[in-house]
């Protein structure tokens, strides 16, 4: 089976627009990087994984990949803060309770964590992507609406299971 590694934020659940709604609209400018760190460190992020929508149907997406049996699957997800990490865990084993969560400081790269090698991360930013390609990684886009970008591309999660023969 295939490691199959997928991203939280602005793939399952939309907390990246809902955060940064709040973030403005605290009048703190997202390019003021220490700000913004600290506006991420302390978010309710209980209140904010409550009050955002889930992205394309993702929970039963991820519970269609683990059906198929192809993949071990990951959610990993770079964190700002403990809370930020204790209330995406509690809400994902609620909804996954079959799914690990990996949880890595923001300030370090998903591929210094989790071996990329020959595995699959699907994300919504491309750094991280070219990051996991560099370490000889497999590197899967998550868009709602196709770009055209450097990496093969999926709008609802479970289109990776044709992508990959066993």
């Amino acid at each position: 089976m295939k490691q199959l590694y997928i991203d939280f934020d602005g793939v399952i659940l939309d907390t990246m627009t809902k955060s940064y709604e709040t973030l403005k609209a605290t009048g703190i400018d997202p390019k003021d990087q220490k700000k913004a760190m600290e506006f991420f460190r302390n978010v309710d992020w209980q209140k904010l994984i409550s009050e955002t929508d889930v992205i394309n149907d993702s929970i039963n997406e991820i519970k269609k990949i683990c059906d198929s049996k192809k993949f071990n699957v990951y959610i990993l997800t770079h964190i700002n803060s403990t809370n930020e990490m204790i209330e995406k865990i509690k809400f994902l084993h609620k909804v996954l309770p079959q799914v690990t969560v990996v949880s890595v400081p923001k300030e370090i790269s998903k591929t210094e964590v989790v071996n990329p090698s020959a595995a699959i991360l699907i994300d919504d930013y491309s750094g991280n992507l070219k990051e996991w390609q560099k370490k000889l990684g497999i590197a899967i886009k998550f868009v709602r609406n196709y770009e055209n970008s450097d990496f093969p591309e999926i709008t609802h999660l479970s289109e990776v299971i044709g992508m990959f023969n066993q």
